[in-house]
């Protein structure tokens, strides 16, 4: 096991990660920017490291810096949480190459899934259900119409390298399509410094429904039931849960099964998530796989009973899976909030600034993760999330009143947040009903998305 972890990342996921270490008897090392050395985890850590200034580029992307500050403070292992370098893979082979375990798949993994177009040949090669689409990469408008038409509109057109619902516009039809497809790939190449797009069918109203997986070195592979994440505003997520309440068991086993025979295909070993589309019809394909942990890990944490960060850690250091398939057990009903410092009125436009003021809830089957406190100024450079609210009862209708209750307890003074838009989801009678798709938030909420 491993004596020392260094946390490549920063704000809850920092501060959840710590968490497992110290919990496992392993030390820490955060490292912060300085915009961010007032922040919790900096706090949380046994040690901590100021590797750069505000912007990401010069700090949390910095790899050189990084694999300096762990070389430096005698880390063995980095946890790179999700997003920033968590699928980065020249990253994960600089930790190869400078003898620190890197808590994630391989390089060769994380380049062969984190490429939309690469990881979809895999799929289809594997025999997972895909959407129909591009067998191949896309660089220009004309080559990608062409496309767009032998599928059929409307279509998807999305960034190989894509994430966070950046790289992606819907056409409905061929006058559209050059100047959507232009706008995604000049925000593929801002973002993720790559032209390649690829092209699929859009389908419509479809659920977003990912299976968390979990790998060894041994061959293991295992899925811990599935999560429903279709609320969502510009490809982002706000609301997740699990179970997904249409799927039935017969469905869970099936589209489970296909999860770890993706996973299998390219021994994938670590934590990851498949994420598919599932339709109307209760048909599903192969959207994307994530090679790393997820924003809402939590509510497969509370379903399971399986602490995600732990298991990855141990399997990092190689160990085999704590759990076979036949123990996973899924039980009663959690959901996620992710409380962003945002206005919703205001398209959601990010309000960074110091919080004066914070009370959390708590109660039985309530979770807070969370990096902030009173007197915390929350700084402009990075993603505006604050916390997880997360909530677990018996099944989904008791659920969503204790998730009620909790968000009534809520108050964060000094800032703007979602609090409120949160709260009138769940009054929502669709959302209640279990009605819900990934337009839902433009359906029932368009004053917030236009």
């Amino acid at each position: 096991m491993f004596n020392k972890i260094l946390i490549a990342n920063r704000g809850e996921i920092a501060v959840r990660i710590i968490r497992a270490c110290r919990e496992m008897g392993i030390q820490t090392v955060a490292v912060y920017s300085e915009a961010d050395k007032d922040c919790l985890h900096t706090l949380l850590a046994d040690e901590a490291i100021c590797i750069g200034p505000a912007p990401s580029t010069q700090s949390y992307l910095n790899m050189e810096r990084i694999l300096s500050a762990t070389v430096a403070m005698k880390a063995d292992a980095i946890h790179p949480g999700f997003g920033f370098l968590s699928e980065n893979a020249r990253f994960a082979e600089l930790c190869s190459k400078c003898n620190i375990t890197f808590i994630g798949p391989s390089a060769e993994i994380i380049n062969r899934m984190g490429n939309k177009s690469a990881a979809r040949k895999t799929m289809i090669e594997a025999g997972v259900p895909v959407v129909p689409g591009s067998k191949e990469a896309v660089h220009t408008s004309e080559s990608g119409l062409a496309m767009a038409k032998e599928i059929g509109f409307p279509v998807m057109i999305k960034a190989s390298s894509g994430g966070g619902g950046k790289g992606m516009r819907i056409s409905r039809s061929e006058e559209d399509f050059t100047e959507h497809f232009t706008a995604a790939q000049l925000e593929s190449v801002k973002g993720f410094s790559d032209d390649t797009m690829y092209i699929e069918k859009y389908i419509e109203k479809p659920r977003h429904v990912e299976f968390q997986i979990m790998a060894d070195r041994f061959g293991n592979v295992i899925h811990l039931g599935e999560r429903d994440c279709s609320i969502q505003r510009r490809h982002q997520k706000v609301l997740e849960e699990a179970p997904c309440s249409v799927i039935s068991p017969e469905l869970r086993k099936k589209m489970g099964e296909t999860a770890v025979r993706a996973a299998k295909s390219v021994g994938y070993e670590n934590a990851g998530t498949i994420e598919f589309l599932l339709d109307k019809d209760r048909n599903f394909y192969f959207m994307e796989m994530n090679t790393r942990i997820q924003v809402e890990h939590p509510v497969t944490e509370m379903v399971s009973g399986i602490d995600l960060i732990k298991e990855q850690i141990r399997v990092a250091a190689g160990e085999p899976l704590s759990v076979t398939q036949d123990q996973v057990e899924i039980k009663g009903h959690a959901i996620e909030c992710r409380i962003n410092a945002e206005n919703p009125e205001k398209h959601f436009m990010p309000c960074p600034g110091l919080i004066r003021t914070v009370h959390l809830p708590g109660g039985n089957g309530v979770r807070v993760d969370t990096h902030i406190y009173g007197d915390y100024k929350v700084p402009a450079n990075y993603d505006s999330m604050l916390m997880k609210l997360i909530v677990y009862d018996k099944d989904r209708e008791a659920a969503i009143a204790k998730m009620q209750s909790a968000l009534g307890e809520v108050i964060i003074e000094g800032i703007e947040t979602n609090i409120n838009f949160q709260y009138e989801i769940l009054e929502n009678q669709a959302f209640r009903a279990g009605d819900t798709d990934t337009a839902f938030i433009e359906k029932y909420f368009p004053e917030y998305v236009k």
